[in-house]
């Protein structure tokens, strides 16, 4: 059988319950904050994402280069 809480029992369990509850929504706004903050990510990541640039702006230069070079019949000549 459960014991009986008195009601400042009872009262002091809900305000740390509410505290707790607080303390964990500031957390939790940070938290949300900081992962959808982009200019903080970039920061972060800015190396990785030049290069991630870089091989992209690749990629598409050779493949518009290779579209092009098919649609335009300049292909190279075989000796």
């Amino acid at each position: 059988m459960p014991e009986k809480r008195s009601a400042d029992e009872i009262r002091a369990s809900i305000e740390q319950s509410r505290q707790e509850l607080g303390t964990s929504l500031v957390r939790l706004r940070d938290e949300v904050h900081e992962l959808t903050d982009w200019r903080a990510q970039v920061r972060r990541n800015s190396e990785r994402l030049t290069v991630v640039a870089a091989a992209a702006g690749f990629v598409l230069a050779g493949g518009i280069g290779g579209a092009a070079s098919v649609v335009f019949g300049r292909r190279r000549r075989k000796r």
